[in-house]
């Protein structure tokens, strides 16, 4: 079993690389997807956030309005830490299940935060993916974030460069797709000793 771990910066093509290691037979894990689809959907993680953050965050069926969680707590460091305190340990018992399923597996695991929150030790490579400054904010803005909010979000992680410097590959994805896809396919051939 290989265990890629990739990270970025917001809008950089996280999941556009381990989308492409999956078509190279990796299996992936997408972090931010568990948090969605399960973490949040979870009683008493939706519960414990209702009682941090009042009932505009979480309606009365039980379902988190995540921008208005996104508006918070990246507006207030406090309240980003105890969520990451809360929902990280879901997603990491999440991670163990999955590799338990499939041990002869080879994996990708997204990880937006994964030298923020020293979990290199996870992984046998990690992987930063990037992309110029002004190209990742007309992607945020793409996809509908507005540029203060996008702002906000990239100032709370990490600085690319530093995540370049720690990181065991680094994939540069400001130029065409078919690009990108020849350095994930040496990237690939690399960590599996080809």
């Amino acid at each position: 079993m290989i265990k890629v771990g990739i990270t970025g910066g917001l809008g950089c093509g996280k999941s556009t690389v381990a989308k492409l290691l999956e078509r190279q037979g990796f299996r992936r894990i997408d972090s931010d997807r568990i948090v969605r689809d399960s973490v949040l959907s979870a009683p008493r993680i939706a519960f414990a956030i209702a009682t941090r953050f009042g009932p505009g965050i979480v309606s009365a069926d039980g379902v988190v309005d995540r921008a208005a969680l996104a508006r918070r707590v990246f507006s207030i460091p406090n309240d980003r830490q105890w969520l990451e305190g809360l929902v990280h340990p879901e997603v990491f018992a999440a991670w163990r299940r999955e590799f338990e399923l499939a041990p002869e597996s080879d994996w990708v695991v997204e990880v937006p935060l994964l030298f923020e929150k020293a979990l290199e030790n996870w992984f046998d490579f990690t992987v930063c993916v990037g992309l110029s400054a002004t190209q990742q904010i007309v992607r945020l803005e793409r996809r509908g974030l507005p540029r203060e909010l996008a702002e906000q979000r990239i100032s709370s992680q990490l600085p690319l460069s530093r995540k370049v410097e720690l990181a065991d590959f680094f994939l540069w994805n400001d130029g065409s797709p078919e690009f990108l896809e020849v350095q994930v396919g040496s990237l690939a051939a690399r960590v599996r000793g080809g």
